[in-house]
């Protein structure tokens, strides 16, 4: 993601300094978002869902962007978030019994997830002087963190999605710009598969989106 990540930023500044009617726009964002996702959790092989759930979080990050400009009409740029976004930690107590045991224990299981390297590629119109219409690409690589009781793991992925937003930008005189933009987000599904034990299961998330306000100031060159 790293890599991609610098070849595309690269590629815009080359692409600006080639041609004189193009411009550059950087800057940084506040952003402030709802997501929502659902999924399950079956055994390989089996069509059998052991549990099935969905949830609704809050989340906030920081990005930085740059863009270049044609006209100043078209934008096509890239937003980048440094930091990770971290779930809340989920706890689960369960109940069980060993072969030829004669009790019950209580086992406990642990599982939070980051997604790390959120990357936007996106392209931009300006409907007005002021308002400007988006969609584009997202990238996000997804770090699972779990202690099951069953001593499973769950490797690492990535997902891939798209965005579409829109958003007004005002600019002053000495080229500094401020930005507010909402957007919508969908990151469509995933699945993992467990590993270190004799039976193995598979999460699936059926979907991940949401939507997200943002606040945006920039200098254009």
């Amino acid at each position: 993601m790293k890599k991609l990540l610098l070849t595309a930023v690269m590629s815009l500044l080359y692409v600006t300094s080639v041609s004189a009617d193009m411009g550059v726009n950087v800057g940084a964002s506040a952003q402030i978002g709802v997501f929502s996702a659902s999924g399950n959790e079956s055994d390989t092989g089996t069509s059998l869902k052991k549990d099935t759930g969905s949830t609704t979080a809050a989340a906030g990050w920081g990005s930085a962007f740059v863009e270049i400009t044609m006209a100043d009409r078209v934008m096509v740029g890239i937003d980048y978030v440094p930091s990770a976004l971290s779930s809340d930690t989920i706890e689960t107590a369960k109940s069980d019994m060993g072969v030829g045991a004669n009790s019950q224990t209580t086992v406990e299981n642990k599982v939070q997830v980051d997604f790390d390297d959120l990357t936007t590629f996106y392209a931009g119109l300006m409907v007005t002087d002021n308002l400007y219409i988006k969609a584009g690409m997202v990238q996000v690589d997804v770090t699972t963190n779990e202690n099951l009781a069953t001593g499973a793991k769950y490797g690492n992925s990535d997902m891939e999605g798209s965005m579409v937003g829109v958003g007004y930008h005002k600019a002053t005189d000495n080229g500094v710009f401020f930005r507010v933009e909402g957007t919508y987000m969908d990151l469509g599904g995933l699945n993992l598969t467990s590993s270190g034990t004799a039976s193995t299961s598979k999460i699936t998330i059926n979907s991940l989106d949401g939507a997200s306000g943002k606040i945006s100031i920039g200098k254009s060159f």
